[in-house]
């Protein structure tokens, strides 16, 4: 039976000629990086900019054709709104409501059951640096006391360009599948501050649809989840140690030096050897598209600080990124059902740490086995919220979630 499963699993990750596309546009990020460093590196700002953007311009083009517009239009859209609404709360309001609004339109308008590589995918990477703007640009006009040291970091002194907004928007270590990184590290970045001296594939899931898979056993089935949960992740996981070498290559990844050692972490949005050793679900979490949660922690949830309730800010949060994903039910399925996991899963290591005996056992010499048994469980529960996260639709992921119970 093992050699059916790993067939039916090699099958069930089908690589569409638009992925093909994608994956070699952010391929080409680093022949780009390369030029960057050797011909462009000490060049004017305005040369770096229009490098920039007119690289990330032709990548975006090369995947979407005449629909790169839609990320024009927005970005237009938005330096106005800097330009002529200035450091205010309607500004960051407005940013939100518009890019939002926008982003979900496209959903609404291009959504299908299949996952679909269209110009709502890099749209959505977007959009989140865009409101980011915002926020950034809102803080600048604020006392450095009144806000934190992140907030310190990326708040905007001076309203930027519209080239300049063009040249980060359009950055090809980023535009595409990201990873996020603030208006502020791309200014260092062309101001040649961040150095040192020393110098998707799109899946295809109709497997689980199938009579065959229904008819599977039930440990066939949970199996299967497991192992698809655990391949289907690295297509996210390729792309972004990928970007992130094109980031750092150019120089943006430079976060400075710590304890003697230069830093090059500052665009990593994955933590791979957390992510393969990890047997926890929050630890997955914290290891995968770090940018991201980073941008939602700091745009979202602590923003939220005045509602007083860090159980509703995480909610509000995890709704946020519901509707940013999509409009397909997958997504909310998928989000409430992490939300579950992460509190299911604290409630029960609180309880290991407040008794003796199971920190006893915990740390005995059976945490081998114990090690092995989270991971399986926490892979086949990782793998449940992603069914629906990946089949989109109510009449898909009910199905294969039934089935994939059913004994």
């Amino acid at each position: 039976m093992a050699a059916p499963l790993l067939e039916n699993l090699s099958e069930s990750l089908g690589s569409p000629e638009p992925a093909v596309r994608l994956i070699l546009s952010i391929l080409i990020g680093y022949p780009c990086a390369l030029v960057y460093r050797r011909f462009l590196f000490y060049q004017p700002a305005t040369v770096i900019h229009l490098f920039h953007a007119f690289s990330g311009l032709a990548l975006a083009a090369f995947n979407f054709g005449s629909q790169i517009y839609h990320s024009a239009v927005c970005i237009l859209v938005q330096f106005l709104m800097l330009r002529l609404m200035g450091r205010t709360v309607t500004t960051v309001l407005s940013s939100f409501t518009f890019q939002m609004v926008y982003l979900l339109a496209g959903y609404y308008y291009t959504a299908t059951e299949e996952y679909d590589i269209k110009w709502t995918m890099p749209h959505c990477v977007l959009t989140l640096k865009l409101v980011g703007l915002s926020f950034d640009y809102y803080d600048g006009g604020k006392e450095p006391s009144q806000l934190s040291l992140e907030q310190r970091s990326a708040a905007l002194p001076s309203v930027p360009s519209l080239l300049e907004v063009c040249g980060f928007s359009y950055f090809y270590g980023g535009f595409l599948v990201g990873p996020q990184f603030t208006l502020r590290s791309y200014q260092r970045l062309v101001k040649n501050e961040l150095k040192d001296l020393s110098f998707v594939t799109a899946l295809c899931n109709t497997y689980f649809l199938t009579d065959e898979y229904e008819a599977q056993p039930f440990w066939y089935r949970c199996v299967f989840i497991l192992l698809w949960a655990k391949v289907i992740l690295y297509k996210y996981v390729s792309c972004w140690v990928i970007a992130e070498g094109v980031c750092i290559l150019s120089g943006l990844g430079y976060n400075g030096v710590v304890d003697g050692e230069h830093q090059w972490n500052a665009c990593t949005n994955m933590k791979v050897w957390v992510f393969e050793t990890t047997p926890l679900f929050t630890g997955t979490i914290s290891s995968f598209n770090i940018n991201t949660n980073a941008w939602a922690a700091r745009n979202v949830f602590k923003r939220l600080k005045f509602l007083g309730n860090k159980t509703l800010s995480h909610v509000t949060t995890l709704f946020f990124l519901t509707i940013w994903h999509g409009l397909h039910s997958g997504y909310i399925l998928c989000f409430s059902m992490e939300f579950f996991i992460v509190t299911v899963e604290r409630q029960a290591l609180a309880l290991v740490r407040d008794s003796p005996l199971l920190t006893k056992l915990a740390n005995s010499a059976l945490y081998p086995l114990i090690y092995v048994v989270q991971q399986f469980f926490h892979w086949l529960f990782m793998g449940y919220p992603l069914v629906p996260f990946c089949l989109f639709t109510y009449d898909k992921w009910l199905k294969v979630t039934h089935n994939s119970q059913r004994s």
